[in-house]
């Protein structure tokens, strides 16, 4: 059947890390933005999340996940490129990027393997943890990922979001207290998965999950061909 260009469908494809990622039924209620963003898009945008807990830059290129995404990814597509948690990792030189140089390069490849296939990559700044200070103000704890990414978005004429500093807003209007409904903070006994409680400031519950997809889409909207297809 012929489709035309208003209903043709088009794949948002995901790279990223644990913060992205979709989660299995047993870890819930832990959640990657990227589990719960189609929510807010039409039928025809097909969400195709290859993002994977511990990943970064590096090792998800080395474990050969952006070669998937290059072998299915098409014209008109997006690629969604989130990392840093883990490039900061300087005892893992498995994951380990320096954001002078090794993690801009990094990303370079996955700029040019999305336009290489007419896809748009668009990079976006790690979210923040939930690292608040004496004064309820979040520490930033990503040292200068966020600004190696703005500047070779900048260079590379790249769309970028920059979730760093959008959820560090979002998270200081909150306060300290609110925001543990957004991450991963569990009593002991209060759910079957966590029995013994947990208390994660960088992972997010569906709640918040749901809460930083909000923020990303609000983002997307600016751009003309995405805004069509978000609810």
């Amino acid at each position: 059947m012929h489709t035309n260009s208003i209903t043709k469908t088009i794949s948002i494809f995901l790279a990223g890390d644990s913060t992205v990622a979709n989660y299995p039924a047993n870890e819930a209620p832990m959640a990657g933005w990227g589990q719960l963003i189609g929510k807010y898009f039409k039928e025809n945008i097909i969400i195709r999340n290859y993002a994977l807990p511990g990943r970064s830059s590096k090792s998800f290129i080395d474990e050969g996940v952006l070669d998937k995404i290059l072998k299915e990814i098409k014209e008109n597509d997006y690629l969604l490129i989130q990392f840093g948690h883990n490039d900061e990792k300087k005892y893992d030189p498995s994951r380990y990027s320096n954001p002078d140089n090794s993690y801009k390069e990094y990303l370079k490849q996955y700029i040019n393997g999305a336009r290489q296939h007419g896809a748009i990559p668009i990079l976006i700044t790690p979210v923040s943890r939930r690292t608040f200070d004496k004064n309820n103000n979040i520490e930033c704890s990503h040292g200068k990922y966020p600004d190696s990414m703005k500047d070779l978005a900048n260079t590379e004429q790249v769309t970028l979001i920059d979730l760093t500093r959008i959820s560090k807003n979002y998270f200081e209007s909150l306060g300290a207290e609110k925001t543990k409904n957004i991450f991963l903070h569990l009593k002991p006994g209060e759910n079957k998965n966590y029995i013994n409680g947990v208390n994660d400031n960088t992972h997010f519950h569906e709640n918040g999950a749901n809460e930083i997809a909000h923020l990303i889409v609000k983002e997307l909207k600016s751009d003309s061909t995405l805004n069509k297809f978000i609810l």
